[in-house]
């Protein structure tokens, strides 16, 4: 029963036999929610839900209260404008069930004692921690007082200090995260989201738990100081707004030895963490924010974000602020906040810059590149759409804004993100099958297959189209699911693939990128070169020819030199292959095959210390693939035979990603092509059929 109810959370299905039910049956204005059906099963704290109001024609406005689950979370109201509301709920892990009521000046609540237009629905909160979080961390300097840029009247309404920031960062994750559960939804993958480091600790996102004291267990945001002062945090910046030549990233690499140094994370365990810089600060006497930059990625152990505080003061503090926050008109005042972009005009749009551009960022901290369309795009600066109805007068439009905002007006995640997200590591759920080998091979394969054939262990997901002049991509290809499964093995054909390209982009170069449903991706960048049946092809002894697949490695050592070796065994069908003597030390040197009857045959060079792997030639043994760990060189190497046996591995285990190359169904292994210079730093097999 518990894997139904995980498998309907995932795909948005209802628990089964319930359905909203309304407390007064004769009310026509009750409110129903059209975003998720009453008993679903979600994974996120803070779900967003829009709706209307009842069956009647005549638009009203008016407000709705949402009363949370046995009273843990206080009532917050969401406006309704033109019979339609869009709330965040709040959720405690177990059935939610949450009333929703309906007033309006314009409509009689009557006498009763029952609320007059009212309805209920249920929602199971069930949190996930089987995969890694997103953290949050805010980063000061080493002598920072720990306050952000805000208006004097604001400083006096609210205040400016660290306690503060963390109301308004969390709140602004909770957005983040809300949005992409619905939007995740609406591309058809559930609510399937990220979910963040948890604490239990005095409650902020309803106002009422400032005054109370009550805690909750919420997203913990980590509060580092780093080794630079703010002074110097600026005055770096300073040089790079003034000095193009210097070093675009130097607040990336300070938030990185930040990270780094706080966490202490052992080799190999990832994180993802987004960091906010306090001391972000308007300059109004040169016209910049100092001590920000927009940043987003990582490398090795450590995904990465960074964003600066300068458009803080106008977020939301709890959930009860988002529709006042969104709705906020109030102009900026230079003197004392920024203007980010020219788009951040009043206080509403203030908010979405500083809220959707962090989370462009984070994007990138899970891997999306720039896209056509949606956050990855700037397509953040209409953020409110998700959370309101109505958009109010925008200074950056000049527009006197939109009575009511229909869906595809909203800020969106790009297809494409969200291809990303369905197989990231940090959107995984307890029913996605266990990762294992996720890499994708490509193989240039006899043209009666199709030219071309890419195979992955995990399955194929979606492959993308770069014509020479495309930095985002604008077609793709998916791949169905069946059965919990993706295809392992596709034929790519050049000329459906340029099919699908403009007619006036068909002719130039073709990039294409394949990406695993595991979450890896294999880069082609020439694909006709790789096609190319004339370079590809490898002619064998027997008369046969060979196929060289895509390469591992960058062949790019100093003193690299090219290296190839036609296996005997499938030439000189009486050559046994007896054993496999592999050459190593902290990489892969080289790889020796040694026959029955005849000479032994090296790929690479002999270095480091050699083991042996003996083949079991009574049972028939037989090499048919390799695994590997590949970077920029051949870190490590693993022997895999046709009796399902494996062998150590041969050098760094841990080095680079990992790789299994096995040829596709139909083909052997006919050779050995790459390069070598001090150790191998090219390899890719030679397949035959």
């Amino acid at each position: 029963m518990m894997t139904d109810r995980l498998q309907g959370s995932m795909y948005g299905s209802s628990y089964p036999g319930a359905r909203m039910s309304v407390v007064n049956p004769s009310s026509l204005l009750a409110p129903r929610v059209l975003s998720i059906s009453d008993g679903s099963w979600v994974n996120q704290q803070v779900l967003l839900i829009h709706g209307q109001i009842g069956e009647s024609h005549r638009p009203l406005d008016g407000i709705v209260t949402v009363n949370h689950h046995k009273g843990h979370f206080p009532p917050t109201q969401w406006p309704v404008y033109d019979s339609n509301f869009k709330a965040l709920i709040h959720l405690e892990p177990g059935w939610n069930k949450l009333r929703l009521d309906f007033t309006s000046p314009k409509v009689s609540t009557g006498n009763m004692s029952i609320p007059s237009h009212a309805s209920w629905i249920t929602i199971n909160y069930l949190p996930l921690h089987q995969s890694p979080p997103l953290q949050l961390a805010i980063i000061l300097g080493s002598d920072s007082p720990g306050t952000y840029d805000a208006t004097p009247e604001r400083k006096q309404r609210e205040g400016n200090d660290l306690d503060m920031a963390l109301r308004k960062f969390r709140t602004a994750a909770y957005l983040w995260q809300a949005f992409t559960g619905e939007q995740m939804q609406r591309h058809g993958f559930g609510r399937r989201c990220f979910h963040f480091e948890e604490a239990w600790e005095p409650g902020t996102l309803t106002w009422e738990d400032r005054d109370s004291g009550r805690f909750r267990t919420q997203a913990k945001i980590h509060v580092i100081r780093c080794s630079k002062t703010v002074a110097e945090i600026r005055d770096l910046d300073y040089a790079q707004q003034y000095d193009k030549a210097a070093k675009k990233t130097f607040l990336f690499d300070i938030a990185m030895e930040a990270v780094k140094g706080y966490f202490k994370s052992p080799p190999g365990q990832k994180r993802y963490v987004s960091c906010l810089f306090l001391d972000s600060h308007w300059d109004p006497k040169v016209g910049t924010v100092v001590g920000h930059a927009a940043l987003g990625g990582g490398a090795g152990d450590i995904q990465l974000a960074i964003f600066g505080s300068h458009a803080l003061q106008s977020y939301p503090a709890s959930l009860e602020e988002v529709p006042l926050a969104f709705a906020d008109c109030t102009r900026t005042d230079t003197a004392f906040v920024a203007n980010d972009c020219n788009e951040s005009g009043s206080n509403w749009e203030a908010a979405n810059i500083g809220i959707g551009a962090h989370l462009h960022e984070t994007g990138h901290l899970f891997g999306c590149p720039h896209q056509e369309s949606g956050v990855m795009l700037r397509d953040y600066v209409t953020l409110n759409r998700t959370f309101t109805c109505r958009e109010p007068y925008s200074t950056r439009t000049k527009s006197p804004g939109k009575r009511l905002v229909q869906q595809d007006e909203e800020c969106q995640w790009h297809r494409l993100d969200a291809l990303r997200f369905r197989f990231h590591a940090c959107f995984e759920t307890p029913v996605d099958p266990v990762r294992g080998d996720s890499s994708v091979q490509v193989w240039t394969v006899d043209p009666s297959q199709g030219g071309v054939i890419a195979t992955s262990k995990s399955g194929l997901a979606w492959l993308e189209l770069y014509p020479e002049g495309d930095d985002v991509c604008h077609d793709w290809i998916e791949w169905p699911e069946s059965e919990g499964q993706y295809p392992r093995q596709v034929s790519l054909s050049e000329s459906e693939l340029r099919g699908r390209l403009p007619k006036a982009k068909r002719d130039k170069n073709l990039k294409i990128e394949i990406f695993s449903a595991g979450g890896e991706k294999h880069v082609v960048e020439d694909f006709s070169a790789l096609a190319d049946q004339k370079k590809s092809r490898v002619k064998l002894g027997d008369g046969c020819w060979g196929y060289r697949g895509s390469k591992l490695g960058y062949s790019s050592m100093q003193g690299s030199q090219p290296t190839e070796v036609i296996l005997h065994d499938p030439v000189l069908k009486n050559k046994l292959l007896l054993c496999i003597r592999v050459w190593s030390g902290f990489a892969l040197d080289g790889i020796e095959f040694i026959y029955q009857d005849a000479p032994c045959q090296l790929f690479g060079k002999r270095g480091g210390h050699a083991s042996d792997f003996p083949l079991d030639t009574r049972k028939g043994e037989l090499l048919i693939g390799f695994g590997l760990r590949a970077g920029l060189w051949i870190d490590g190497l693993q022997l895999l035979t046709n009796l399902g046996r494996k062998s150590e591995w041969y050098g760094n285990a841990k080095g680079g990603s990992g790789h299994t190359l096995i040829p596709p169904r139909g083909y052997t292994i006919g050779g050995i092509s790459g390069s070598c210079g001090a150790w191998v730093d090219g390899f890719s097999l030679i397949i035959t059929r």
